[in-house]
């Protein structure tokens, strides 16, 4: 053998060797990887400090879930605007100023505005001008603040809804928290929000039997709904007792003769809509197929080898991966033309009927300049107040009837109806 062909089979072997070393090295520090990232997930919450039942800080929950932590403080940081929300506060007043005239006498004709992120809810609400120029119930603070449900308990539920909003402000300084929807024990989901608990009780669910997909629901649900104050002590409840499509819940406030305040240019009995999410919701294709608020707006994703659910909550539109495609396997551009298709057809329904009530507005209140009275307008009365409650209902949701089309496009059909039949009613009046 030549030394030339010697030379070359030693190089060869010494590769060999070389690249089965680089080889062997790999596959141990994969499955030294492997083994450092099962280590991380077992040992993962960290579980440095012990929670207090009244711990509300999320920081201090944070000490034994970083990421959850991590993400949570994500709901401070300004996203941007999506086409019909996101986390960049505008006011909708100036955005679409018909709202002035249909809440004319109301303090949402005075501020109402784009929220921020849930780190928000408490301050948010502190400096609106709804609470500021007109005086508010207690009661509405029962979402606004974790400190809510530990005054509830120390108050008792009557004494916390009926004392005034400015009384209770100086103890009402963290919006969401941990604590809203975790047992510190167990870190299992629960309930803390006494209407919520309150209301499926009256309708015959029993919470205590929830499967955790449906708790990832309902602890979104103990705010995310309409609400009104019942009675003297302005009892937060929900009107459910006759169902939560909007023809329930018309009937509900029909039986109770309930209104939230009366109309300054027409003397309606009117109705404000709330943010009924959960209703809205419950009537959709996501629903009905088993999907949860959270699926979509806190999607499981993984931080190194664990799994959480991500608690920066947030719209879809902005992470379509992990709250679209992980079960529609669609381009992400497929999916953003879709929403946004869904959400362009509720705006334009949306302001077709923002004019067409005031267009009944404007005739029941040239009828009145003539001298007609409130008997006389009844029918007309009652047909503004009808369709109103159905534009504010699909206008103060916030998926801009993304979550469930069919049932937006529904209810806004019927509002430009019961608009226009109140126009009707009002100018056939003979004084």
């Amino acid at each position: 053998m030549s030394n030339s062909l010697f030379s070359r089979f030693r190089l060869i072997h010494i590769l060999t060797f070389f690249a089965a070393a680089v080889g062997t090295v790999a596959v141990l520090l994969l499955l030294l990887n492997i083994r450092q990232r099962k280590m991380e997930a077992l040992q993962y919450p960290l579980m440095i400090v012990e929670i207090d039942a009244d711990e509300l800080d999320p920081e201090v929950w944070g000490r034994n879930f970083p990421y959850e932590y991590d993400a949570f403080r994500q709901t401070q940081v300004d996203y941007g605007e999506t086409e019909y929300g996101g986390s960049t506060p505008y006011s909708k007043l100036e955005r679409y100023p018909a709202m002035k005239r249909l809440w004319a006498g109301y303090a949402f004709s005075i501020d109402h505005n784009e929220e921020r992120g849930h780190y928000y809810a408490a301050s948010d609400q502190a400096n609106t001008q709804r609470v500021k120029v007109v005086s508010q119930p207690g009661a509405c603070a029962n979402c606004h603040a974790a400190e809510a449900p530990q005054l509830v308990e120390k108050m008792g539920w009557e004494a916390f809804n009926r004392t005034s909003y400015d009384t209770l402000k100086p103890h009402l300084k963290i919006g969401s928290s941990c604590a809203d929807c975790h047992d510190p024990k167990t870190m299992d989901l629960r309930i803390t929000r006494l209407a919520f608990m309150n209301a499926m009780e009256q309708v015959g669910v029993d919470l205590s039997k929830a499967t955790r997909q449906e708790m990832r629901t309902y602890v979104c649900a103990q705010c995310h709904v309409e609400y009104y104050f019942k009675g003297d002590n302005k009892v937060l409840t929900f009107p459910w007792s006759r169902g939560r499509t909007i023809d329930a819940i018309e009937e509900h406030y029909d039986e109770y003769q309930f209104k939230d305040w009366t109309h300054k240019e027409t003397g309606t009995p009117m109705l404000k809509m709330q943010h009924p999410e959960f209703e809205l919701w419950g009537t959709g294709i996501h629903a009905q197929s088993g999907v949860s608020c959270a699926d979509c707006h806190m999607p499981y994703v993984r931080t190194g080898s664990v799994k959480i659910s991500d608690h920066w909550i947030r719209s879809p539109l902005t992470n379509l991966n992990q709250s679209c495609q992980m079960c529609h396997h669609w381009p992400e551009e497929d999916l953003r033309e879709r929403i946004l298709n869904i959400q362009h057809k509720t705006a334009d329904l949306l302001r077709k009927s923002e004019a067409a009530i005031l267009s009944a507005m404007d005739a029941i209140v040239q009828k009145k300049h003539s001298g007609a009275s409130d008997e006389a307008l009844k029918d007309a009365l009652n047909f503004h107040r009808r369709a109103q409650m159905r534009w504010d209902f699909v206008s103060s949701e916030n998926s801009t009837g993304f979550h469930s089309p069919q049932e937006a496009a529904r209810i806004l059909a019927e509002a430009i109806d019961y608009a226009r039949q109140a126009e009707i009613s009002a100018l056939i009046v003979d004084k």
